[in-house]
């Protein structure tokens, strides 16, 4: 069996065992330097990447393969995604990028197929001069989102 098989192999092994944790990216050059990209439905600590880096690393034969092993979580500002990355992130400040426009907003929904975001703008008054602050919401679909990054706030 190839490295990059038994790589999965092992790293699907390491998720049945740990059903909160989930694949971002997964990459392999041609030296082996593999990189592993996980994320959570609480979010990763260090010693969930340390979890699985031992679930693959101590199966692997270094005599039979050369490899470096990498295993990281996707990080605060990484764009996100999966669908399933987004429950952990309701109440935060989203930027989305979808079908031409960009919006920054707070998530405040989550369901199967679609993302609702909130935010306030200051719109010119209906009647009389001056500008009236209204709270804005849209529901995204997931397969129209380009991509969808956490703000940090300080």
């Amino acid at each position: 069996m190839k490295l990059k098989e038994q790589v999965l192999t092992l790293l699907n092994q390491a998720f049945e065992k740990r059903l909160d944790l989930f694949l971002i990216d997964f990459s392999m050059d041609t030296k082996n330097h593999i990189e592993i990209i996980i994320d959570g439905d609480k979010g990763v600590s260090i010693n969930d990447c340390v979890e699985i880096s031992r679930a693959i690393e101590h199966q692997l034969d270094r005599e039979v393969h050369d490899f470096s092993l990498s295993v990281q979580s996707s990080g605060a500002t990484a764009p996100l995604k999966l669908a399933r990355q987004y429950p952990q992130h309701k109440g935060r400040t989203l930027k989305v990028k979808s079908e031409g426009s960009e919006l920054k907003g707070k998530l405040i929904e989550v369901t199967d197929k679609e993302i609702t975001i909130e935010w306030s703008e200051r719109v010119p008054k209906e009647v009389g001069k001056g500008k009236q602050t209204v709270v804005r919401k849209e529901t995204i679909a997931y397969n129209t989102i380009d991509q969808a990054q956490i703000v940090l706030t300080f």
